[in-house]
C-alpha cells in the first residue's frame, strides 16, 4: 500500500514537471516571438534619440552604448527645445499629419459603410449578374487586391488629371476607399454570415422593415467586426506611399512621402526618418489599444454561431 501511494506521488510529480516544462516553453516562445516583433519599433524609437556616430555603429542600449540627444526631433521642430519657438518645419510635419490623419480615416470610415452594406446583401440576398453568383461576386471583390498598385499608376494619372483631382484630399480619399473596400467586404461577409437569419426573421415579424432590422439587430452584433475591419483599413491607408507618392506634390502629401524625402547632401537623415517614423506610430498604437477589446471581438467572429 505504501510502495502504490509511493509510485502514485512520482506519478503525480512527473505530471507536474512536464506540465510546467511545457509552459515554460510555451512561454519563452511567446517570449522570443514578442521581441522579434518589437524589436524594429525599439529601434527606431533609439535611432531617433542617436547622433550620426550611434546611426553608424550600431549602438543599441541608450545610456549604455549611447547618451540620448533629441537631435532626430529638433529637426522636425518637435522636441521640448524648440516647442515654444516658430518652425516651418514642424508646420510642414503637422500638415503632412493632418493629411494623412483626414485621408486615412475618412476612407477607412467610407469604406466600412459600403462594404458593410455590400457585404450583407450578399450574405442575405441571392444575386445573378450573367454566369456570377454570390460566391463569384465575392471573389471578383477579392481579385482585385491580385493586380499591383504600378498597373494602375498611368490610368489614375491621366483619370485624376482630367477630373482635377491630383493633389487633392478627396482624390486620394476615393482611391483609398477602392483600394481596403475589398478587405472590408471580405471580412464583413463573414461577419454577417455568423450571425442567424432568424434574428432578423424574428424582427420583421414585430413589423421592422429590412432597414430596420439591418440598423437595430444586426449593426450592434457586427459592431466588432466592423471596428475590426476599420482599423485593418486605417493601417493599410496610413501607411500608403506609391499613390500617395504618385498624385501629390504638395497640398496633399501624407506623412509616408515626407519620411521617406528625408535625404540630403549627407545621404540619409537616420534620426530624422526615424523621429518621423515613431510620430506615424504612435496613433495607431494609441487606437489599437483603446479598440483592443474590439479587435479580439472581431477576430472571434464566428462565436455568435
Amino acid at each position: 500500500m505504501a510502495e502504490q501511494i509511493f509510485h502514485d506521488h512520482e506519478s503525480d510529480h512527473g505530471h507536474r514537471a512536464k506540465w510546467f516544462a511545457g509552459r515554460v516553453a510555451v512561454y519563452g516562445i511567446l517570449l522570443l516571438w514578442t521581441v522579434i516583433c518589437l524589436f524594429p519599433i525599439y529601434w527606431t524609437i533609439t535611432t531617433s534619440f542617436k547622433l550620426a556616430p550611434d546611426v553608424m555603429k550600431g549602438n543599441m542600449v541608450p545610456w549604455w552604448d549611447f547618451t540620448p540627444k533629441w537631435k532626430g526631433w529638433d529637426s522636425l521642430g518637435i522636441s521640448p527645445k524648440y516647442w515654444a519657438v516658430e518652425s516651418t518645419v514642424r508646420e510642414e510635419f503637422l500638415k503632412r499629419f493632418t493629411n494623412s490623419a483626414i485621408v486615412s480615416v475618412s476612407a477607412s470610415l467610407l469604406a466600412v459603410v459600403l462594404g458593410s452594406m455590400t457585404a450583407y446583401g450578399l450574405s442575405r440576398f441571392r444575386y445573378k449578374f450573367g454566369f456570377m453568383r454570390n460566391p463569384d461576386i465575392s471573389f471578383f471583390f477579392l481579385s482585385q487586391l491580385i493586380l499591383p498598385p504600378v498597373v494602375l499608376a498611368l490610368p489614375f494619372l491621366v483619370l485624376y488629371k482630367e477630373l482635377a483631382l491630383l493633389d487633392t484630399r478627396i482624390g486620394l480619399i476615393l482611391l483609398y476607399t477602392l483600394t481596403v473596400l475589398p478587405i472590408v467586404i471580405w471580412i464583413m461577409r463573414d461577419q454577417f454570415l455568423s450571425i442567424p437569419v432568424e434574428l432578423e426573421e424574428a424582427a420583421l415579424v414585430d413589423g421592422l422593415s429590412v432597414w430596420g432590422a439591418f440598423v437595430t439587430i444586426i449593426l450592434p452584433i457586427a459592431l466588432p467586426g466592423m471596428v475590426a475591419a476599420f482599423i485593418l483599413s486605417l493601417v493599410l491607408t496610413w501607411n500608403e506611399y506609391f499613390f500617395a507618392a504618385l498624385l501629390t506634390s504638395t497640398d496633399a502629401k501624407t506623412l509616408p512621402v515626407m519620411v521617406a524625402s528625408q535625404t540630403g547632401s549627407q545621404g540619409i537623415n537616420w534620426w530624422s526618418m526615424a523621429a518621423l517614423s515613431t510620430a506615424a506610430i504612435f496613433p495607431l498604437v494609441i487606437i489599437g489599444v483603446v479598440l483592443e477589446r474590439y479587435i479580439i471581438k472581431g477576430m472571434a467572429a464566428g462565436a455568435v454561431k
